[in-house]
């Protein structure tokens, strides 16, 4: 393979002519900073990882203005070529032009979620509309994509392999579906509005963080404190102290601190106050409200799926997703949504009698929930968090995923200090494979910030690939939001935060496996609804007795959690599985309704979430998982229309699960073809035919309903 990354490194150090006029010094100028720019020029670090210490702020913009540069050059270089239109001169170097520009992308974006402040948002409102623009120029450049429509259409006397089909195909479609059949004023104004949406999910983005770290329920009478572990306590004090309040107790919004209060206080208009604060995000008319801005991205987003031929955004984003259409995710949505609220409604029934019998006087409401529900586990199952967290130390938790990983498929993890870090709390390991190679580098990011977004993802600062023939070590970055380690106790982790990080390591895990020979279609680039299934999948093994014993030790006596308490939680598992279930669905099934409109929106977002909620039945003691204001998934987060998705990959992976529990948790047959089926694949066959190549049929739904009780 060609490789065009360095093109532009190389063209800086090419001198011009020495006269002194003033274009020329500039030219100069640009060179020469071009040339320092650690963003621009060849890495001489251990396994090729990024000099994040070098990298200043100021390297920023001028990166991403050469990165453009030379993806334009090349792009124009693939038009100008004389020699008839072929898979090598065309997608081959259509896929490397792109590089130096994914590479500083990558970084910066990435930076901007970890560890965002003023300079990078000022940052980021620049260099996003640069990057809109370029993509748009290029995807609609009617030159370019008469050469790849002449490949696309000449493929079978090509003789390429799978692989180069389906990067092919990526390609074509990728141009068709940004415009590159339309002409004239129905392409500049697509161009537009690519290049407002893309401002908009900034300011989305800002407005989500802003609100998030705008509330603080500080404390300063001890007996507030009621009912709250002492895990919880220590963790406000810390807070509290860092925000120069020490005597005091802060609870933020950010998840380590608002799920425990709101599991634990005995105060009820305290979690009244810290729900309402939490779902009222973006909604409170003010400098950060969302309101506006979901109304416009909604009509902005219908606008371009019609100028795409498309009656919705909704049929838009389907057709190049698994499910394809929007009747067949309404479908699977109307089969779970009614057992899904009959369990809810049961729940809200027992959780009602508890509260009568207390002889309190009130219905339940939506800040009840989690506290009562607590309370019904320990009477149920006499568990909860606070019996549990004790076993989850977070360094333990991490390496039982890292031994599953190790049985599945021959993964080792060393930690490594000899390259940089974007923060100092990173933890990054060197990961090789069952025959002593590297594998992958893998950060690990697990403590919330200010700077930080809330949530739990997997990104990459550099996707596997192949240069020349030979493998590209994938960097891969695991970032979450766990309960900090105190002075006298470690990060102890609640077991839905166990489960979120084999989430996370999930995903890891099919970025590091990947070995495919085009970077467009490694690791997890697949189609929305089916990139969830790998890490889904690995959530399952928290709850084998097997893996649990082997992670699960009291952080001070080091023993091992007992059976009776693997028992509790076996028997537990289908517990609250209403409530959880329901208000995914009806996160789903509101992301479905705003993009399914085929006329603009001309109510407010407020009016227009409550029809949604009124339709779906949904009952006023749920809330949906995210109200329109912060549901970053689909306004900024790239799952718009695909939030299904994950139940869609929890049928997904429990099918497969199931393969092994039929055959052994860790046999290697299994494990094998799972990992050179579908791990290792990325994005190099239909998501369909990889499922169906290793299950032997297309998916059922029996284990899903099973798991979770519906059934």
């Amino acid at each position: 393979m060609k490789n065009l990354l360095w093109a532009s490194t190389i063209a800086l150090v090419t001198l011009v002519s020495c006269n002194q006029n003033s274009t020329i010094d500039t030219q100069q100028t640009e060179n020469k900073a071009n040339m320092e720019n650690p963003l621009l020029v060849e890495w001489n670090t251990p396994f090729n990882t990024p000099p994040f210490n070098k990298i200043k702020p100021e390297h920023y913009i001028p990166a991403f203005k050469e990165a453009i540069k030379h993806e334009e050059e090349a792009v124009q270089s693939i038009i100008n070529n004389k020699e008839e239109a072929n898979f090598d001169n065309t997608i081959y170097a259509l896929e490397d032009a792109g590089m130096l520009l994914d590479r500083v992308s990558s970084i910066f974006f990435n930076i901007t979620g970890t560890d965002g402040n003023a300079e990078t948002d000022s940052i980021e409102e620049i260099v996003t509309p640069l990057v809109t623009k370029a993509s748009d120029e290029i995807s609609m450049n009617a030159e370019l994509f008469a050469r790849i429509k002449l490949v696309y259409d000449n493929q079978d006397n090509m003789n390429l392999n799978e692989e180069q089909k389906m990067v092919l195909k990526r390609h074509y479609e990728s141009f068709v579906r940004n415009g590159a059949l339309l002409q004239g004023e129905a392409q500049e104004r697509l161009k537009d509005v690519n290049g407002q949406l893309a401002d908009l999910a900034i300011k989305f983005k800002k407005n989500v963080l802003a609100e998030t770290n705008a509330f603080n329920l500080i404390i300063d009478n001890k007996e507030d404190l009621s009912g709250l572990p002492q895990s919880a306590i220590d963790a406000a004090a810390i807070t509290a102290k860092e925000n120069g309040q020490e005597g005091k107790w802060i609870f933020t919004l950010d998840y380590p601190s608002i799920w425990p209060f709101m599991q634990n206080s005995n105060k009820r208009e305290l979690r009244k106050k810290m729900h309402n604060a939490y779902i009222n995000r973006g909604n409170n008319n003010n400098a950060n409200d969302n309101k506006k801005i979901v109304v416009e991205i909604a009509n902005l987003r219908l606008e371009k799926a019609n100028l795409l031929g498309f009656k919705s955004y909704a049929d838009y984003v389907l057709d190049a997703n698994m499910a394809k259409t929007a009747k067949r995710v309404n479908d699977l949505l109307d089969k779970i949504m009614p057992p899904a609220l009959a369990k809810a409604k049961e729940e809200a029934a027992d959780l009602q009698k508890m509260i009568d019998k207390s002889g309190e006087d009130f219905k339940l409401e939506h800040w009840d929930w989690w506290y009562y529900t607590n309370k019904l586990k320990q009477e149920k199952y006499a568990l909860d968090d606070e019996i549990l967290r004790p076993y989850f130390r977070l360094e333990n938790v991490r390496n039982g995923a890292f031994e599953v990983a190790h049985k599945l498929y021959g993964l080792t993890f060393t930690e490594i200090t000899n390259v940089d870090k974007y923060n100092p709390e990173n933890i990054v390991f060197e990961v090789k494979n069952a025959e002593g190679e590297t594998q992958a580098i893998l950060y690990q990011d697990f403590f919330p910030r200010a700077s930080k977004r809330a949530g739990a993802w997997m990104t990459t600062f550099r996707k596997e690939y192949k240069l020349d023939g030979k493998r590209q070590i994938p960097l891969i970055s695991m970032v979450c939001n766990f309960s900090k380690p105190t002075q006298d106790k470690p990060s102890l982790l609640t077991l839905e935060e166990v489960e979120t990080l084999f989430h996370e390591f999930g995903h890891s895990i099919h970025g590091m496996l990947a070995n495919t020979t085009y970077y467009s279609l490694s690791g997890t680039s697949t189609p929305r609804d089916f990139v969830e299934m790998p890490s889904q999948f690995m959530e399952n093994f928290v709850a084998q007795p097997e893996v649990l014993k082997s992670f699960a030790k009291h952080y001070k006596t080091g023993k091992v959690i007992s059976d009776d308490l693997v028992e509790k939680m076996d028997k537990s598992g289908k517990f609250n599985q209403g409530f959880v279930t329901t208000e995914y669905m009806a996160a789903a099934i509101l992301d479905m309704d705003w993009h399914s409109i085929t006329s603009p929106i001309e109510i407010g977002t407020t009016e227009f979430e409550n029809a949604a909620i009124k339709k779906m039945g949904l009952i006023p003691e749920i809330i949906v998982r995210y109200r329109s204001t912060y549901f970053s998934h689909i306004w900024s987060g790239g799952y718009a229309t695909g939030y299904y998705g994950y139940i869609w990959a929890a049928i997904l992976d429990s099918d497969c699960f199931a393969s092994f529990k039929e055959h052994g948790l860790f046999d290697k047959a299994t494990a094998d073809a799972f990992k050179d089926k579908i791990l290792s694949r990325g994005g190099t066959r239909e998501a369909m035919d990889m499922f169906v190549d290793f299950k032997g049929a297309e998916p059922n739904i029996d284990p899903l309903l099973e798991k979770r009780g519906l059934k």
